[in-house]
């Protein structure tokens, strides 16, 4: 079933645990404005349901359907966390394939010494060890399709946030009004 319309944007940001996945789209809606959905992994997973990481975790399709609401609702939407492709490749290759505007994939690959350095300077970092990440890492997890653009440690922030604007082709958006839903579309309660 097709979502979202040809005006709107669905972006993915992923990679894994210190990447900078949270800090390239919380820049990139800062930058954009209002009308962008930022719809976060950890915050469905964690603290919404406060679910494991396993195949088959509610929170997928919880993230789903906020993606297609939001996107059903005129909003563009930037869906940010690991999303590993074992767990999650077949609901964001769904996602790509119905939906109706422009979809960019971004895939921040971050080596692992890169990765514990970051993760040393995050407010987080009393919350998991260093055994952990090391633990939880999958180089380059990429998606089997090809869909996703590979952003390298060595691109600065701001390089990475014109990037994903620019392939997203998404324009400020701070003097928009709250978008509303295309006329005709159905409420899915």
């Amino acid at each position: 079933m097709r979502t979202g319309s040809l005006d709107t944007r669905l972006i993915v940001v992923r990679g894994n645990s210190g990447s900078g996945k949270t800090s390239v789209a919380r820049a990139v809606r800062a930058a954009y404005g209002r009308g962008l959905a930022l719809v976060g992994q950890d915050v469905v997973r964690r603290e919404l349901l406060r679910e494991r990481d396993v195949d088959g975790g509610v929170n997928i399709g919880l993230i789903d359907t906020i993606v297609r609401y939001s996107l059903d609702h005129g909003y563009h939407v930037l869906l940010e966390g690991i999303l590993t492709a074992s767990r999650y490749g077949a609901m964001l290759q769904s996602l790509r394939r119905d939906h109706a505007g422009t979809s960019a994939f971004f895939y921040l690959d971050v080596s692992l010494p890169e990765t514990l350095r970051r993760h040393d300077s995050r407010p987080q970092r009393s919350e998991f060890t260093p055994d952990q990440m090391r633990e939880w890492y999958q180089e380059r997890d990429l998606l089997p399709d090809g869909c996703e653009t590979v952003v390298g440690e060595e691109s600065p922030l701001e390089a990475s946030v014109r990037q994903v604007l620019c392939q997203a082709r998404l324009t400020s958006g701070a003097d928009q009004p709250a978008p509303t839903p295309p006329a005709g579309r159905l409420d899915r309660r």
